[in-house]
């Protein structure tokens, strides 16, 4: 936003889901004014106290972010403006103002939504952004939520601007995401004029300059027409390192027996094989093979390499998230409903072994796996461990953060999702966590991604997704 003098701030009216989607949005104004109604912090206070449920702690973190900030203030300096810290720009600050919206009665010279309506809660917050239009008409008074309906119940009942949250965006559209492999067309090696080669830990590397790939990032394959495929190992200001490598070499790489089915896949196992790699995020569509790669890979590395001493699988769907707690049994045995796709490739990698049941038992019993659900990694430290979140889509770029900063020393993570099977109602492609994940550390040096495109799973299920 631009800087602009006071008179000119704009008023941002929040929506309590912009807070649960992330908790620091408050700080993200710059120096505008931000608005509480008082029915979000109700709703906050009523979140906060849920038993494992990732929303909570969101709440929870979101609370004490406008405890911090109000600090000691009056109550009349809390409903004129409170400075935000850190949201200075040009010498101005931003302000928090919590509006004490149950005041608000019915008036004529000002749309009113109803309030006892089942959607009580949305209209009150609405009532609020119309209120603050009418006392204040020369300044932009806009609500942000991600609510979908409410942003158009807001639009029809007469406020000017409504906006979805987008501040976590990080694309403009989803077909910019990286893949992880960038393809040239023709002959590579005709549009590079200058090359010379280093040698690196007994490796040859081919040193070429920044402006034959722009846009490449470390841990990237670049391909052409003909037979040159490459790694990119690192990049200076300068210059471009690239590895050589071979179609061939990567498609004949094999995980407890699996063996790649197109060059994408091979280009994943190359990276999840890595030791250099601590983060691995694989997307694509359904039946791409994520899981059975993530999978195959993991008890290759656990029973043949011995490189780590447990394979803990994350699964999160919003169904896991409202009823694991009704469920029977254990942890684990809560979690088999939705964790059932990890014994389906299991069976893929035993289903030919004379006793398949038993294979598939040991195997989970030599390999240490451990099904967890997200909500208790949160607060833990995993080492030696190879971690596998399944489903990431779902996740927004605060959870996704709070679950990776749990990895420990010695320990791998991959993170597998399918954005467009996306069933939370506040995300979409451009918002979700893992479409931030993909960008924010495409350039970090042990990090790796690959969009897997080719569908694998049947000939059916490639049609589904194409033309269903």
């Amino acid at each position: 936003m631009d800087a602009s003098p006071v008179a000119e701030r704009k008023i941002y009216v929040l929506d309590t889901n912009v807070l649960l989607h992330d908790p620091t949005a408050i700080t993200t104004f710059a120096e505008h004014t931000v608005v509480i109604p008082m029915t979000v912090l109700e709703e906050l206070d009523h979140i906060k106290d849920r038993r494992e449920k990732p929303v909570s702690r969101e709440a929870r973190i979101a609370i004490q972010m406008i405890d911090k900030i109000i600090g000691a203030a009056a109550p009349h300096e809390i409903q004129v403006g409170v400075p935000i810290p850190g949201t200075a720009l040009s010498g101005l600050l931003g302000k928090l103002v919590v509006y004490p919206d149950q005041l608000i009665q019915e008036n004529d010279d000002v749309p009113f939504l109803d309030v006892t309506q089942d959607h009580t809660n949305d209209n009150r917050i609405i009532n609020v952004a119309l209120r603050l239009q009418r006392e204040a008409p020369e300044t932009v008074v806009c609500l942000v939520t991600k609510d979908i309906n409410m942003r158009i119940k807001a639009k029809g009942s007469g406020l000017e601007h409504v906006e979805d949250y987008r501040h976590d965006r990080v694309l403009d559209d989803i077909d910019l995401l990286s893949t992880g492999c960038q393809h040239v067309a023709g002959d590579f090696w005709s549009t590079v004029t200058d090359v010379d080669t280093v040698r690196d830990n007994h490796v040859t590397l081919h040193r070429v300059s920044r402006e034959v790939l722009p846009d490449a990032y470390p841990n990237e394959f670049v391909f052409d027409d003909h037979d040159f495929l490459a790694y990119v190992v690192n990049i200076d200001d300068e210059h471009i390192y690239l590895r050589l490598d071979s179609r061939d070499n990567l498609m004949n790489k094999r995980f407890w027996g699996l063996a790649p089915r197109n060059l994408e896949q091979a280009m994943a196992m190359s990276l999840l094989d890595d030791d250099s790699i601590d983060m691995t995020v694989l997307t694509g569509p359904a039946g791409s093979g994520k899981t059975l790669l993530a999978l195959a890979y993991g008890l290759h590395a656990i029973l043949e390499q011995k490189k780590y001493s447990k394979l803990i699988v994350a699964r999160s769907t919003p169904p896991l998230a409202e009823d694991i707690g009704f469920l029977p049994g254990t942890e684990e045995e809560k979690m088999a409903p939705w964790l059932a796709a990890f014994d389906d490739n299991l069976e893929i990698l035993h289903g030919t072994d004379a006793c398949a049941g038993g294979s598939i038992d040991y195997v989970k019993e030599r390999a240490n796996i451990q099904f967890k659900s997200l909500n208790f990694m949160r607060g833990r430290s995993f080492n030696n461990a190879y971690i596998v979140v399944d489903e990431a889509q779902g996740l927004t770029q605060f959870q996704l953060k709070s679950i990776i900063s749990r990895v420990g020393a010695d320990s791998k993570i991959v993170v597998l999702g399918n954005l467009a099977q996306i069933d939370n109602k506040y995300i979409s492609p451009l918002t979700s966590g893992l479409t931030y994940l993909v960008e924010k550390t495409k350039d970090y040096p042990h990090a790796g991604i690959m969009f897997i495109a080719g569908i694998v799973r049947s000939r059916l299920a490639a049609f589904a997704e194409t033309h269903l």
